[in-house]
């Protein structure tokens, strides 16, 4: 799949599959099409007590787009990863095609968590996440979560259920099902960037108030 560009990965989104490698060494790569998918609905995210104070005491500040090719290298740092060269290249020019985007969590002037994914119509296809603090991983997801609700996404797509996005409500669904939501998500419209990024202790905020 030597041949594969930015406009085919959106492509591919778009009909509800994606790329993946084995490891990051292996050159190639392959679409994938799970028969039950991970989403993470935008009205159900679980901010658990112990959460919700850590995010309200927590010093750490929110970025979107800071650095995006650190969040992906930084996911791909890890003993086993399906991020090779290839897909690194696709994402970066897809960010550059404003189709990509990071959404980062920082310690002052260090980057310690963070989430990027694709963006579609009304659609976010989370692609991989990290955490190099205690719960950066969980305040970037809901910092993410409450920033699409904002901007008007419908759809927040994880590809597929681990037990930890399930622990912070994330949910299965079928692949009909998913090609239905996909559907309405993709003929609507969204802006990442068409709002500003809040502090932590604000995101809890909403989030409590809403629960």
């Amino acid at each position: 799949m030597s041949d594969l560009t930015p406009e085919l990965l959106l492509q591919g989104y778009a009909v509800g599959i994606f790329p993946m490698a084995e490891h990051r060494d292996d050159p190639e790569i392959f679409w994938v099409d799970p028969e039950h998918r991970g989403i993470l609905p935008l009205d159900g995210f679980h901010i658990s007590r112990s959460l919700a104070r850590v995010m309200r005491r927590s010093p750490f500040t929110v970025r979107i787009n800071s650095d995006f090719d650190a969040v992906v290298a930084a996911c791909a740092d890890r003993a086993e990863t399906w991020i090779n060269a290839e897909i690194t290249q696709l994402y970066t020019a897809l960010h550059a095609r404003s189709k990509a985007h990071s959404f980062e969590i920082w310690d002052g002037e260090e980057l310690v968590g963070g989430v990027y994914g694709v963006t579609l119509g009304a659609a976010f296809f989370g692609e991989s996440m990290f955490s190099r603090r205690s719960n950066a991983s969980k305040m970037a997801l809901a910092g993410l979560v409450d920033h699409l609700n904002r901007a008007g996404f419908q759809l927040f797509d994880t590809q597929f259920l681990t037990a930890h996005l399930a622990s912070l409500g994330a949910i299965e669904i079928s692949r009909r099902a998913y090609h239905t939501r996909l559907a309405q998500a993709t003929s609507q419209h969204a802006s990442f960037t068409s709002v500003e990024v809040l502090p932590l202790h604000e995101v809890v905020q909403r989030m409590t108030q809403t629960s």
